[in-house]
């Protein structure tokens, strides 16, 4: 029964005190009946974020909820390492991840702990708001409104897993069987790696139709440490391996600064599938007809053409953002296409 499976809250801490009284009060107010275990990794805090936590235990008086917590003074190393000590240290059947940052509803582990019992290989998600409020307005809706089927074929673009990282809920064999978090350290973004190896080998990824989290936006988040170029590089390389290495030829939706961008990222051997550019300026399309690729050292160099985009031929890679004024979405919606067999999403 899902109300007798032991669920560990995984938490790993570094410097974090400025908002742990509200994120401990959302563990002590769920409304889960069964046994809750709070494992919290303190990586190198030099604030009194243990002391805080430690505080709140004591003060704790619910039988539900019980608390493991351990850490390393000096330099951290990092948020994926962390998390993998708080992994490696708790006993639930269920992992369910919080940041120290972040505010779980009352009914989190209740309403993603059905979901997990019955889907053992998935990483279970669930709506969230930001706070403060409107922060990241186009991120937060995109996630909040993709389909179940969106959740498998938009996991390219640059906003991260189709599943956010603060809620996750799964099964402890969903980490474990793949080894754990990356631990590189600060610049290494561990979720979005470990959620690409995840389905890599097959695993499932669900999202729970609630908000069931507050997460929190600041300049001091561990997402601000991440370059731009290492996200980049690695869509590009899990696009390759998942769609690209299996097609005979593609087209690239957009002939512009971030359609050639892409090109260029291609391996020698994709970069030879590609058959056409497309666009919607009919000016610019007439103007240079073709895309040459000055950085080849083949002679002729590879000429590409650019189309309209209603000569486009499918499957396209589409390097336009989405939700911006314009007419992007309505162009696309005209050509009949399916997504996830005519067309991916990269941008």
């Amino acid at each position: 029964m899902a109300s007798q499976a032991a669920v560990s809250i995984i938490m790993p801490v570094h410097n974090g005190s400025l908002w742990l009284k509200e994120c401990l009060a959302s563990v002590s107010q769920q409304t889960y009946s069964g046994k809750i275990e709070l494992s919290v990794y303190d990586d190198a805090s030099t604030d009194d974020s243990r002391k805080l936590i430690e505080k709140w235990a004591r003060l704790c008086d619910d039988p539900r909820i019980s608390l493991i917590i351990s850490g390393h003074e000096g330099l951290p190393y990092g948020v994926g390492y962390a998390k993998n000590q708080a992994i490696a240290q708790s006993s639930g059947e269920f992992l369910c991840f919080l940041d120290s940052d972040d505010v779980m509803h009352e009914d989190r582990i209740v309403r993603q702990l059905e979901v997990a019992v019955v889907f053992h290989r998935a990483i279970v998600g669930c709506k969230f708001h930001r706070e403060p409020q409107g922060s990241t307005a186009r991120f937060t809706q995109w996630a909040n409104t993709l389909t179940q089927d969106q959740l498998y074929t938009q996991v390219y673009l640059s906003h991260g897993p189709t599943v956010i990282m603060p809620t996750w809920f799964c099964h402890r064999d969903v980490i474990t069987s793949l080894g754990g978090f990356d631990e590189r350290g600060k610049g290494t973004p561990e979720d979005l790696l470990l959620f690409y190896k995840h389905l890599e080998n097959g695993g499932e990824v669900i999202k729970v139709d609630l908000d069931l989290l507050m997460y929190r936006y600041h300049p001091q988040a561990e997402t601000f440490s991440i370059a731009e170029n290492t996200i980049w590089t690695a869509r590009v390389e899990f696009l390759e391996k998942q769609v690209l290495n299996k097609l005979k030829s593609f087209s690239i939706w957009n002939a512009g600064k971030q359609g050639r961008k892409f090109y260029r990222s291609l391996s020698p051997y994709n970069k030879k599938k590609v058959l056409m550019f497309c666009d919607v300026d009919i000016k610019k399309i007439e103007q240079k007809k073709f895309y040459i690729d000055e950085s080849s050292k083949e002679v002729p160099r590879p000429k590409i053409p650019i189309v309209h985009f209603t000569e486009v031929r499918p499957p396209v890679i589409i390097c336009v953002k989405m939700n911006l004024s314009g007419n992007f979405e309505q162009n696309l919606k005209s050509l009949r296409l399916k997504e996830g067999r005519d067309y991916l999403h990269f941008n």
